[in-house]
């Protein structure tokens, strides 16, 4: 069992964090209102340091910063994303943005959370020191984390935490759960080639169209019928292409997805299936399949002591904890775990409001706090 925690400590950085959240949501508010997508952080990343005030930090990922606070020696990594989503927001808010991109993913919140924890303790004085990791491109490809991680600026870290909004968790309740919380994810792409031709004589033709429609019904049965229920697999295509006209059967058609597991040795055996199915669907149309797989995020798992420790502190602060939910989704924050002990703590958000992603997705101001708070309980659960 972890050792009891040292509730003085505890209360004296909560007490800190909690002064620090009304410029906190100012800071919020902010970046909110100039999101900025993938590869383009650099004005985010710049509004973040100067809030942070604890100088410029060093240059990570292209558009990321690591910034110390505290001195020498090992420290905890406590990591925010920097950018927004290619789309158009329709929340309404008087600091919604105007343009073709929009926090819908939480991470506006998540640093400003971050600025709060990191000025409280800068304050106070920390006994192990943080370094304020603000990650560029983690909603695209190549993944920031994983350009983190290759760089090395983290090795010798005691651990890294993160913390996010998740709105099929109930309000004011943070899950930290050890073990798989989030899926590998891979993507792949099917071209169906066939023979194409006029639409008034299909016998003429052997139609890619038809072939790639039945590729992708055929798929659902990777999930249903050759995994394993109790491991789970989840298969989804979300991008079809095909043809130019109405009346003319094309040569080729596409389709692409992804497909995602909770165990990191499952991603071969996934990958082997679909280029089985697809291949084998497609000749049964006259027809032949080309699939490509793309490698993404693997499995992010959380640290079990570091869950249990972070259970006991947020029990402190009287937060409810829960300590099963996991997700299919997705997070390249799995690339820290695969490298070093790693915590994703998940903050519940309105269940009854749009979610994740969604153009009208709108954490409440009162969810900085909550984050900030998730994040002091993973900083102290590594820290101490």
């Amino acid at each position: 069992m972890p050792p009891e925690p040292d509730e003085t400590l505890h209360r004296k950085l909560r007490t800190a964090v909690a002064d620090e959240i009304p410029a906190a949501i100012e800071l919020r508010h902010r970046l909110h209102a100039e999101p900025r997508i993938s590869g383009q952080e650099e004005d985010t990343a710049r509004e973040v340091v100067a809030a942070l005030d604890a100088g410029p930090g060093e240059r990570v990922a292209g558009t990321g910063r690591l910034l110390r606070i505290g001195g020498e020696g090992p420290a905890v990594v406590l990591r925010a994303e920097l950018d927004a989503l290619p789309m158009t927001e329709r929340t309404g808010a008087p600091w919604s943005a105007t343009g073709a991109a929009m926090h819908a993913c939480g991470h506006d919140v998540h640093l400003a959370a971050l600025v709060a924890v990191c000025r409280a303790a800068a304050r106070i004085g920390p006994d192990v020191p943080i370094l304020a990791l603000l990650q560029p491109r983690e909603e695209t490809h190549p993944s920031g984390a994983e350009d983190v991680v290759r760089s090395g600026v983290l090795e010798g870290a005691i651990a890294v935490v993160g913390a996010h909004v998740q709105p099929r968790l109930p309000a004011g309740v943070v899950g930290a759960t050890p073990g798989p919380v989030n899926a590998a994810a891979d993507e792949f792409e099917i071209v169906v080639t066939g023979a194409g031709g006029h639409a008034g004589y299909p016998h003429l033709t052997r139609d890619p169209v038809l072939a790639v429609c039945q590729v992708v019904v055929a798929l659902q049965h990777l999930a249903s019928r050759r995994f394993d229920p109790v491991l789970g697999a989840s298969c989804t295509v979300g991008h079809i292409t095909g043809g130019s006209a109405a009346n003319v059967v094309p040569d080729t058609a596409a389709a692409r997805g992804t497909v995602r597991v909770m165990r990191d040795e499952d991603r071969a055996e996934a990958a082997r299936l679909i280029t089985e199915i697809a291949a084998h669907t497609a000749a049964a149309f006259g027809c032949t399949a080309e699939t490509r797989i793309h490698p993404l995020e693997p499995v992010l798992r959380n640290d079990p002591d570091l869950a249990d420790r972070a259970t006991g502190v947020l029990n402190g602060f009287g937060i409810p904890v829960d300590r099963t939910f996991r997700s299919y989704g997705a997070d390249d924050f799995s690339h820290y775990c695969h490298g070093a002990r790693g915590l994703m703590l998940f903050v519940g958000t309105d269940p009854s409001a749009p979610g994740l992603h969604h153009p009208a997705f709108l954490p409440g101001d009162e969810v900085v706090g909550r984050v900030a708070d998730a994040l002091v309980a993973g900083y102290l659960a590594a820290a101490t």
